[in-house]
């Protein structure tokens, strides 16, 4: 395989960056049908393919999702009470939906992925009527959810993230935007939000093979692809985490200067054309 070969991950990082900046998603939804087509073409056997391209997308959120938080950081649109109320259940939830995901059929997970992403797409494409369109300079005071039930909505946001291989944004932001939060700062929140989840989650496909692999690890662990690390294919996950680096502010430049409405509309077009493809590839 030629050498520029290797270049698509950080083209896709790219994408996934600005798509993280833009809409607080990390770039996963997107990340992982573009995996499912490209790493059979590195050495990934169909069979594992589902589940690398989840726990690559997992872990290249890392380093996109850092970098979409701290652009929204500098720019006052991360909520730090919120984030520390939701942690707790994110890390039990993406460590919890990641042990499960590496024990079921690949064929099985596209289809919850895509399911998925049709469902939270009609929710965004139509939200309520309560759903706020004001960005940080805006003169309303912002909400700042707090308490306990965040610790129970955060394990339920990293679990479905931790099987369906994103970032959580899908599922934190109409949360956020329906206790009130703009969309801005929800995306902002949400991607800081992101990282916890990518942590747990990506840790965890990379170390249970060697806590007792089952049938789906096995075919992992059978693959010739380069650079695996557990379920991880780790240079596509640093190879898009370095596009997405660079790319992720750009992103966010974007999301203050559309309106909530807009940004939702964006995130729902996003969302179908990834199920659609996950559904009838």
């Amino acid at each position: 395989m030629p050498e520029f070969t290797w270049a698509v991950f950080p083209l896709l990082g790219i994408v996934a960056g600005v798509l993280a900046g833009l809409l607080g998603i990390g770039g996963g939804i997107v990340l992982v049908a573009a995996l499912v087509a490209l790493l059979p073409l590195f050495g990934v056997s169909p069979d594992a393919v589902m589940h690398v391209a989840l726990a690559t997308s997992l872990a290249s959120i890392i380093v996109t999702a850092s970098a979409s938080a701290n652009a929204h950081r500098k720019r006052g649109s991360v909520l730090w009470p919120t984030v520390a109320w939701l942690a707790p259940g994110l890390v039990l939830g993406g460590v919890a939906g990641s042990a499960w995901a590496i024990g079921v059929d690949g064929e099985t997970l596209a289809t919850l992925v895509g399911a998925f992403c049709l469902l939270m797409a009609a929710r965004m494409a139509w939200p309520t009527r309560s759903t706020p369109a004001t960005a940080p300079g805006d003169s309303v005071i912002a909400p700042v959810p707090r308490g306990p039930w965040l610790g129970v909505a955060g394990g339920v946001i990293g679990a479905v993230s931790a099987v369906v291989g994103i970032g959580g944004g899908s599922l934190t932001v109409p949360l956020l935007v329906s206790r009130g939060v703009a969309t801005v700062r929800a995306v902002g929140t949400s991607s800081a939000c992101g990282v916890v989840i990518a942590l747990a989650s990506a840790a965890t496909y990379a170390l249970v093979p060697s806590m007792g692999a089952t049938t789906p690890s096995a075919a992992v662990a059978a693959t010739k692809a380069f650079g695996m690390v557990g379920h991880v294919h780790v240079p596509g996950a640093v190879g898009i985490g370095l596009g997405a680096w660079f790319a992720a502010p750009y992103g966010v430049r974007l999301a203050h200067r559309l309106s909530g409405v807009a940004l939702a509309r964006v995130f729902a077009v996003a969302l179908a054309s990834v199920g659609v493809a996950l559904l009838w590839p």
